[in-house]
């Protein structure tokens, strides 16, 4: 009988214990969730262009505090390269991947084979199928509000006697590019009097070509005084070609460059009062202020919630940056 009582109380004692230690294990689970360490896999278009530069410097801080273990690859701009660089990501046991596409629909498949393989997918600046969501800007409407800020500073310039020379910096081969350069097309005409003419169409992602394609254009056009454009390469070369052609401080009062994208070397000329740059249609803000609202975007979809339908695509805030604002913004580079 005192056999059989030690018996029953040891299996309570031990029930007690499981109950005990599965309490436990729920409660650190809990906090595991809320704490836990993920794998994450970036490949973007190109480290050489100056704003994805800044951004993905800032990212990788955000990263490092939270102690994931990431990996950060450009693919040159390379479907075939970004493919295989995605095919290491799943193999590797990314919990995370995040594509900025050189074309989208050539990742399209290899994204399919990751979600496949139960790894989040998030897609950078295109709207694509095979992703558990796409953090995105609504690329003709970002142009039209490039063409609304340029069109403001053309309005104050010239009138229908004086028109503005216009030149737009492009990069068609681009999908997301070229309905951006678009929507600025469409922005000027919205909203500028009969005072411009565009002059030139060019390409210029990066800051070199669009450098060497200014030169191009103000040795044809002389009278060439504004130039709109997708990105921070058009604005950082546009703004040097004409620094070469007038010097510093001597830019005319109706010589202008308004583009989108945020580095400090687009601020900083903004800043000085003394170069071509006269606006710029800015996103979340600051480097880092962007750096920040990806990483929420991480979070978001690491946490299982869920982006279907409409909301499949989150899209990202535009607005402009002038001298009016540009300190706040400066702090956070």
């Amino acid at each position: 009988m005192r056999k059989k009582l030690v018996s029953i109380l040891l299996c309570v004692t031990m029930v007690a214990a499981m109950v005990v230690g599965c309490g436990e294990k729920g409660s650190n689970s809990k906090s595991d969730s809320k704490d836990k360490k993920y794998k994450v896999g970036i490949t973007i278009q190109s480290l050489s262009n100056a704003y994805w530069a800044g951004v993905m410097g800032k990212l990788e801080d955000q990263l490092k505090a939270k102690g994931w273990d990431y990996t950060l690859i450009d693919c040159e701009d390379n479907s075939a390269t970004q493919v295989s660089q995605i095919e290491n990501f799943i193999t590797s046991g990314c919990d995370l991947i995040m594509v900025h596409p050189s074309d989208a629909k050539a990742v399209e498949n290899i994204c399919k084979e990751a979600l496949d393989a139960d790894i989040k997918v998030m897609c950078w600046d295109d709207p694509m199928k095979n992703t558990t969501a796409n953090w995105v800007l609504d690329n003709t409407e970002l142009g039209k509000e490039i063409g609304k800020t340029a069109s403001e500073f053309i309005n104050e310039k010239f009138d229908s006697k004086n028109k503005a020379e216009v030149t737009v910096i492009g990069y068609p081969s681009t999908k997301v590019l070229k309905e951006r350069a678009d929507g600025i097309k469409a922005g000027l005409k919205e909203n500028c009097k009969d005072n411009y003419k565009i002059i030139a169409e060019v390409d210029g992602l990066e800051a070199p070509q669009a450098q060497s394609n200014v030169e191009s254009v103000l040795s044809a056009h002389p009278d060439a005084n504004v130039f709109v454009g997708v990105g921070a390469g058009a604005m950082i070369g546009s703004n040097e070609a004409l620094l070469q052609k007038y010097g510093k401080g001597k830019i005319p009062e109706n010589v202008g460059v308004i583009t989108t994208d945020v580095t400090e070397q687009q601020l900083n000329s903004l800043k000085s009062g003394k170069e071509a740059v006269r606006a710029i249609v800015g996103f979340e803000g600051s480097n880092e202020d962007t750096a920040k609202a990806c990483m929420k975007m991480y979070e978001r979809i690491l946490s299982g919630e869920k982006f279907e339908g409409k909301n499949h695509d989150v899209y990202r805030t535009v607005a402009p940056i002038t001298t009016d604002n540009i300190d706040e913004v400066l702090k956070g580079m």
